[in-house]
């Protein structure tokens, strides 16, 4: 447990009782003033100013039979699909404690199904999407309080029932809530609870919200406004490129570090589809029109930064992949060997690239990935800062996630990574950070 405590233990618990008390209300604020309250954080400001905490209460929309069915259809739905639907065995990276995990790849299949289905049904006349927006409340309402639920569930199996051996206490129990106790929970022995939680609830549910946004749009004004158009596209290509890439995923610091607790999977549960569909909610009642130039203008550098996103990523899964064996923007790639000692005493090696994309910062992939949510955003100019929340988080949680990883990195690694720093000096940003 020791890699979640990257800041000193004072901050740690500090940062860790404001998230688990702030979170859950703030979802609902956000969504209050999106939809309620013109996008205006003042208008909403000063209504809580004048009715206080029961004014939260009242805003605050209780779980419905209809939040709880569409919920729970959902949920099954994509539990389903997940595994049943054919895909190609991968095997994840090898964990501190030597175990390596084993999935099944079929993402991009669950994705198009999804959306496929979801379209379908509205096509058809068989389920309005409308009634999801118009339950919006309610249905972040009931994700609260169940993916708390559900998140001392996962705490209780780690105690009691974990999967693996990459489990175990830090000794508080606020902590173990917060950070989860087990790094691969499983339901038996195929259906990986991060994957769902992650991928097939957290992931899918920002493109299905996405085109919940635009069909609501369109019935209410008998259009879908430029911006929406942007924004739905964007959100839709980027969710599209992880999906396609969700093996890659597998590979990451939420998957492969970070164990399965309040952090990851109530983020995935509530926090991705509230906050990062964000801009979406905020679209459907305010159809700014941009213009054919200017959306033009923001859809193509939109979707630059998404491939680029997507090209880091894809570089350094093939570097790895080819065990180095490949070209790194036509050379042959710069790297170091590193080796390190597994919690069970076995000395391993790691390749770490220090050319193309990841020459030029150690994590270089999140600057795209911050300026493709900046344009995926900005569609709705800048009337409202609320919209803009989501970039401000974003950025905010990859630099955190930059600076633990690099602390993993470097007690991983030792005087391996001291070297990479030297050859790869820039954390982030080129030239600045």
């Amino acid at each position: 447990m020791g890699e979640s405590m990257a800041h000193s233990p004072l901050v740690t618990y500090v940062s860790v009782l404001s998230l688990l008390t702030l979170c859950p209300p703030f979802v609902i604020l956000l969504w209050y003033t999106m939809v309620h309250a013109d996008g205006s954080v003042l208008q909403t400001a000063n209504y809580l100013r004048d009715h206080g905490i029961q004014g939260l209460l009242q805003i605050w929309p209780k779980p419905t039979t209809t939040a709880w069915k569409i919920i729970a259809f959902y949920a099954a739905f994509e539990a389903a699909l997940q595994l049943f639907l054919p895909g190609k065995r991968v095997e994840g990276p090898t964990s501190p404690s030597g175990n390596r995990p084993v999935y099944k790849a079929n993402g991009l299949q669950a994705y198009a199904v999804t959306l496929v289905t979801y379209l379908g049904l509205w096509w058809f006349g068989i389920f309005n999407p409308v009634i999801v927006y118009d339950h919006l409340g309610e249905i972040f309402s009931a994700l609260i309080f169940g993916s708390l639920i559900f998140c001392l569930f996962l705490y209780i199996k780690g105690h009691v029932a974990p999967s693996s051996t990459d489990s175990g206490s830090s000794g508080n129990i606020i902590i173990d809530f917060y950070w989860g106790m087990e790094l691969y929970p499983r339901i038996g022995k195929n259906f990986d609870i991060k994957v769902f939680t992650n991928c097939r609830f957290g992931m899918m549910s920002w493109a299905v919200l996405s085109l919940t946004y635009c069909i609501k749009q369109y019935e209410t004004y008998g259009r879908v406004a430029d911006s929406m158009l942007v924004n739905t596209t964007l959100m839709l290509v980027y969710v599209t490129k992880f999906f396609w890439w969700e093996a890659g995923y597998w590979n990451t610091m939420d998957i492969a570090h970070d164990r399965a607790g309040f952090y990851i999977c109530w983020g995935c549960l509530v926090w991705v589809p509230s906050v990062y569909t964000s801009p979406g909610m905020y679209l459907v009642n305010h159809p700014v029109n941009l213009g054919v130039q200017l959306a033009l203008y923001i859809l193509v550098a939109g979707i630059l930064c998404i491939y680029i996103n997507y090209d880091c990523d894809r570089q350094r899964q093939e570097f790895r992949r080819t065990n180095g064996k490949c070209l790194v923007w036509g050379k042959a790639p710069s790297k170091i060997v590193a080796s390190y000692t597994t919690t069970s005493s076995e000395t391993k090696t790691s390749l770490l690239l220090t050319s193309g994309w990841w020459g030029l910062s150690r994590h270089f992939h999140y600057v795209p990935e911050i300026l493709a949510a900046f344009f995926w955003t900005v569609p709705a100019l800048f009337s409202h800062f609320l919209p803009y929340f989501y970039v401000v988080f974003l950025t905010i949680l990859l630099f955190d996630r930059a600076k633990r990883d690099d602390d993993r990195c470097r007690s991983k690694y030792g005087k391996y990574w001291k070297l990479y720093c030297e050859k790869v000096p820039y954390r982030i940003v080129p030239g600045l950070y």
